[in-house]
Formats: structure tokens, sequence, C-alpha cells
């Protein structure tokens, strides 16, 4: 079956987040050697340890586009995407058991202990997994790019230290970013995005360069994944094409790739 595009060009997964557990998102994402996350786990370590040196405090930490809490499983359990997709392709499991399993892993393996994980998504049921199973301890269901969140959804953004994201920028924008940004009304939030390269960080960058934000690009371009169709393909490499980025070596290649932006509130 032909993979659809998403309106911003890539391939739309829709299909993978309605399940009530993970087990379908991590096989069709280990089919197209998805390795986002985890090329980003160690940089996304680095941030949360130069907050707490900062602070003195865990941080609370917001995954914007978190789907079925990818992220802080890789942090909080300090493992691989191999083993994670290993491990919930295990036969004869059912949702209720890989909750428990997940709970257990979570209490029994906590890498980074008293550091909190908030995601935020549109997919309800990848959301409802993730908290169940302990990955987050708190979720947003929200699309921020329609409108401002509720005072209920305000309030749980508002304990963010640390936003960051492996994969959603281009379907949320500065909109998005900005109401994040702005929840608390006295203290802006660190960032640390990974966003792919036929979008560009410019309008966000610009936007949080507004709100008292010096934003630096990281050295280093990283995999995302395989593209998943030659369609999708060649309307990437003619966005990047269209952008003036050069491809040689990269998505030319066969792999959609990131750039790693931190920002941070000038003191």
């Amino acid at each position: 079956m032909p993979v659809p595009l998403h309106t911003t060009g890539k391939a739309s997964f829709d299909d993978i987040y309605s399940r009530p557990d993970p087990r379908d998102y991590y096989a069709r994402m280990s089919e197209l050697d998805y390795c986002i996350p985890e090329l980003a786990k160690p940089y996304l370590r680095e941030q949360i340890l130069a907050y707490q040196v900062a602070t003195r405090t865990a941080p609370t930490v917001l995954d914007v586009g978190c789907s079925y809490g990818v992220n802080a499983a890789l942090l909080r359990l300090d493992t691989s995407l191999t083993e994670l997709a290993q491990s919930y392709a295990e036969p004869g499991l059912g949702t209720g058991d890989l909750i428990y399993r997940d709970r257990d892993r979570v209490r029994d393996a906590d890498a980074l202990p008293g550091v909190r994980f908030i995601g935020m998504d549109a997919s309800e049921p990848a959301l409802d997994y993730a908290r169940s199973a302990a990955l987050l301890d708190a979720v947003v269901h929200a699309d921020l790019e329609s409108a401002e969140p509720s005072d209920e959804q305000r309030a749980i953004l508002a304990q963010a230290d640390l936003v960051i994201s492996t994969g959603c920028i281009g379907y949320v924008t500065e909109k998005t970013i900005a109401r994040i940004a702005t929840a608390h009304p006295d203290r802006r939030p660190w960032m640390a995005h990974f966003v792919l390269r036929m979008y560009g960080f410019g309008p966000i960058e610009a936007e949080l360069d507004a709100l008292g934000y010096r934003t630096e690009r990281m050295p280093g371009e990283f995999a995302q994944r395989r593209f998943a169709s030659d369609a999708e393909r060649e309307q990437v490499l003619e966005t990047l094409t269209a952008n003036g980025t050069a491809t040689a070596g990269l998505e030319d290649e066969g792999r959609l790739y990131a750039n790693l932006y931190v920002s941070r509130p000038i003191s």
C-alpha cells in the first residue's frame, strides 16, 4: 500500500499512532531504520545534566510530539531503539501486559531519578499508553497550532524546565513553540529541538529571539530514517533544492537528516 504524504511533504504514519500500544509503531519504524531518538539521546541527556548543574534541581522535561513516550523510554531505561522494538515484538503479550511490564521497568531501572517527563502529542491513544506505562508523568493532548492551551493544559506546560523534540517541527510551527515558551508567566524553559533540514528553524528562532532567547545550531547532521517511498524522497529533495540546501552525501543517500538547535533564555 502506498504511503500517503503529509501536507508538509513527509510520509504520514497517522495510522500507527491510533493503536492502544506501541507494537505497530516500533515495527513500522524499525522497517525504516528510524534512529533519530537514539542519536538524540546523549545530547538530550547532556541538556538535562547541564540544567541540573546550572540550577541544582532535576528538570521537568516536556517532549513535544512524544508519541508513545519514546524519548522518555530511551532516557529513563537507558536502552536502545533496537532493544525497545524487540521488547514490543514479544509474542503473547496484550496491551495490559505491556503496561505492567513497562511500569516495572521504569520503577526498577530509572536512569534519571528525580527527572519528570511530560508528553505532548496529537494522539490520545499514544499518550494514554505512555502515561499508563509510567513512561510519562503527565500528558497534554492538544493542538496548539490552532488554539491556545486551556487553563489545565497551560498549568501542565508551565511545569516544563526543558522542552525537547526529535521530529515534530514541521508538523508544529512557531505558534506551538511560542505558546509553550510562554505557558509560565515569569520564566522561560530551555529548549533542544532536532529539526529536519527540509524545514529549518528560522521562524521558530525568530519567535524565540523576540521572547528573550539565544539559539545555537549545534555541529553535525543527524539521520532520522530512510525515506518511506520514492514519492517522499522526490518531494523532500525538491523542497531542499528549492531552499538552496545541498543534499549531496546526506538526503541524496536515501535518508532524512536533521540539525540540533539549542535555545536558552538570556539571563
